[in-house]
């Protein structure tokens, strides 16, 4: 098994994801059986953000073997993990009628906007292997 400091981005995202669609399923069954669908909205973004969105990071740092062990796409899906637990707990306490949780919301919200233009900013930027085959591939003159 490799360390934490040896974990591959895509490892980490697919591990989280798992982790967090469990808690979401477990939290829609209890939503269920209590008949209480009040925190519906905050389970709606626990399951898009840590299920969805996570295992779509990983599968794209899968793919992308130069940025699967970059420490600045672990340190994105550390963020997103983080950022997705805040935001969840602070929209499950708008939807519970506590008015804290608007700021908790809304700081968390801004971190997930910043995470994915960090995201969106290693997606476009040009790969050291990239550069290599498009160099070998240019025609001989």
């Amino acid at each position: 098994m490799l360390g934490t400091n040896q974990m591959k981005a895509s490892v980490l995202s697919f591990r989280a994801a798992v982790l967090f669609v469990i808690v979401g399923m477990i939290w829609g069954i209890a939503m269920g059986i209590s008949q209480d669908h009040s925190a519906m909205p905050a389970h709606a973004h626990l399951n898009l953000l840590g299920w969805v969105s996570l295992f779509l990071f990983g599968t794209y740092y899968h793919l992308h073997p130069s940025l699967n062990m970059n420490r600045l796409a672990k340190a994105q899906v550390w963020i997103w993990i983080a950022a997705t637990i805040v935001l969840t707990i602070g929209v499950a306490l708008v939807h519970s009628g506590r008015p804290a949780g608007d700021p908790i919301a809304a700081i968390s919200s801004l971190v997930v906007l910043g995470d994915t233009i960090l995201f969106c900013w290693m997606v476009f930027r040009v790969e050291p292997a990239e550069r290599l085959h498009a160099r070998s591939a240019a025609p001989a003159e």
